[in-house]
């Protein structure tokens, strides 16, 4: 059996699953998280991402807040090096998709479901 997984993807708007994976990654929209246990989706829910105005440092404020909500895993199009770095010291699993596919695309390819 899988472990659970806290997945968070960024998002171009608040479609959940049905979103589609934003071309950024600091400055998304949003962030949508997916909470799977084993096999079976159980939670999905959509954050706004709070540095969206910000001029700078968007991308260690969005990776702070992942952090405080549990977050294991990142499912995103691009990534810039900080983030990368922030990300892999805090031990949170990366997988890079195609921008622009349904989050349900995005984890289905990842074989999480």
């Amino acid at each position: 059996m899988k472990r659970k997984l806290r997945i968070a993807v960024p998002t171009m708007n608040e479609g959940g699953l049905e979103d589609k994976v934003s071309e950024v990654f600091g400055r998304a929209k949003t962030f949508t998280i997916i909470d799977i246990d084993g096999e079976m989706v159980k939670v999905v829910d959509v954050l706004k991402n709070p540095a969206l105005s910000y001029r700078y440092g968007a991308g260690p404020i969005v990776v702070k807040m992942l952090l405080d909500r549990g977050i294991n895993f990142v499912i995103a199009g691009e990534l810039g090096s900080g983030v990368l770095g922030l990300l892999e010291q805090h031990s949170i699993r990366i997988a890079k998709v195609k921008p622009g596919l349904s989050v349900s695309e995005a984890i289905k390819i990842q074989n999480l479901q």
